[in-house]
């Protein structure tokens, strides 16, 4: 399934990505002069943050539009699919910030992060983890279900150990890898996250069914996920991984 993405609708419903993807770019700790390959650009506002650290910064993302409002900012970045990088031995680091979970071909991608890096480069990232929006998950299959559709989850949700395997693999020596719960508050509500974040989902429901679908997954999540001042929170868990590239 492909996930379609308008640089707009994804400021309005999602600003929050970029603004909690901090913590992982303080990991990274970026250095003046360093070749950095962000990878997963979006629309460029955390890629930002990276090359006002004083890197060389190289971004890629595979959606033509966000690439463009990254451009429009002033950041060198380029459509480039992340499990086909061109890259050889040019980044001392690649970084990447809630990509990683929309790619279950993760053995191809973590292929090309690691031709990209010079030997002992660096490979900081975070994205959605094992139990990631679980509740979420559920209320859709649920749903999905009593209307007589398939749900087809478009997310790569890896536990620490599976990924870890997957870095020794692909040739990397990991220094950290943990889950983090991170309870995250819906500035637009569930159905502004749905509608950004679910478009692939949603692909797959009948045109006349789409509202009446939404309804009832907020229905079912309500109790679990919006307070009482109608507040939504989503169950975000992220991946963290910092690791190196063997020498």
């Amino acid at each position: 399934m492909s996930q379609i993405w308008s640089p707009t609708d994804y400021q309005h419903h999602a600003a929050f990505v970029p603004a909690l993807g901090a913590t992982i770019l303080a990991r990274l700790a970026p250095q003046a002069g360093e070749r950095i390959l962000d990878l997963g650009c979006g629309d460029g506002v955390l890629t930002a943050d990276l090359v006002s650290s004083g890197a060389e910064v190289v971004a890629v993302d595979a959606s033509a539009p966000m690439v463009a409002a990254a451009v429009a900012r002033g950041i060198a970045a380029r459509v480039m699919d992340a499990r086909a990088l061109t890259f050889t031995a040019e980044f001392d680091a690649v970084f990447s910030n809630a990509v990683l979970h929309w790619i279950p071909e993760a053995d191809a991608v973590l292929a090309g992060v690691a031709r990209a890096l010079t030997p002992g480069g660096r490979f900081v990232a975070e994205f959605g983890g094992h139990t990631n929006v679980a509740a979420i998950v559920v209320a859709l299959r649920a749903v999905f279900a009593s209307h007589g559709l398939t749900f087809q989850s478009p997310w790569y949700y890896p536990s620490p150990d599976e990924y870890r395997a997957r870095l020794d693999a692909a040739g990397f020596i990991v220094d950290d890898i943990r889950l983090v719960p991170r309870p995250t508050p819906l500035p637009t509500g569930m159905l502004g996250w749905l509608r950004t974040f679910g478009v692939s989902i949603f692909a797959a429901v009948p045109e006349t069914l789409v509202a009446r679908v939404e309804q009832d997954v907020l229905e079912l999540l309500r109790p679990t996920l919006c307070d009482a001042t109608g507040q939504w929170t989503a169950d975000y868990v992220r991946l963290q991984v910092a690791a190196k590239r063997r020498t």
